[in-house]
């Protein structure tokens, strides 16, 4: 799944801002204890990155906190795209389907819980209806073209990146969003948001900022 699922790109500019931001911000008291979201969030990193050995215990981590808080869209966001990793954990392609399926219909039920109360929410200092949209689009966007969800996670990715709320969230957030949507629209062949994107990245201090340079150099 490495490469249909989840590219490493994905990792750098997306998702593996969870492990930038785990000390940025509490958690909410509704989302368990900040050290148990620190390790399920540590060992789904380690999942993204490529060690399988890690999938199977962040689905079952973030799963498990999902269920015991079942009214959080943003555990059940994350339990989700980790349940949709597990794909990679087999060789059989009816069980890749059966578990990104499983994954997607989390998400789904994740975007499907947001209200305006989300907005308000915070997530180690980024609102909850970003950091559950950011989420679920970097898995749709991950998919291969049979699952039909590209579509839909550019939309959210749109609609994190040009949001007024991603004003107020931590900078290692912005960054991850606006690595993530320069990307995109270099794959849509679109250069010259691409540059306006990685500029405004390059000049942010951003973690991702070297990144954005160097692709720059290669516009």
């Amino acid at each position: 799944m490495s490469a249909a699922y989840r590219s490493r790109s994905i990792v750098q500019a997306g998702l593996l801002v969870a492990g930038l931001l785990i000390a940025a911000a509490p958690v909410p008291a509704t989302a368990a204890d900040a050290p148990t979201f620190a390790a399920a969030m540590t060992t789904f990193d380690r999942a993204l990155g490529g060690d399988e050995a890690a999938i199977e215990s962040a689905a079952e981590r973030l799963s498990g906190l999902s269920a015991a808080e079942p009214a959080d869209p943003v555990l059940r966001a994350y339990a989700g795209a980790a349940t949709a990793l597990r794909a990679r954990t087999t060789l059989w392609p009816w069980r890749k389907m059966s578990r990104a399926e499983d994954g997607l219909a989390l998400l789904d039920k994740a975007l499907a819980q947001l209200t305006p109360a989300h907005d308000a929410a915070r997530y180690r200092g980024v609102p909850a209806s970003l950091e559950a949209r950011f989420t679920a689009a970097g898995t749709f966007l991950a998919l291969p073209a049979m699952f039909n969800r590209h579509e839909r996670g550019r939309r959210l990715l749109q609609d994190v990146a040009s949001s007024p709320l991603l004003d107020s969230a931590p900078l290692p957030f912005k960054g991850a969003v606006w690595l993530r949507a320069g990307q995109e629209a270099l794959k849509s062949d679109d250069k010259a948001a691409a540059r306006d994107w990685l500029h405004k990245l390059a000049r942010s201090g951003a973690p991702q900022a070297a990144d954005a340079q160097a692709r720059l150099k290669d516009l």
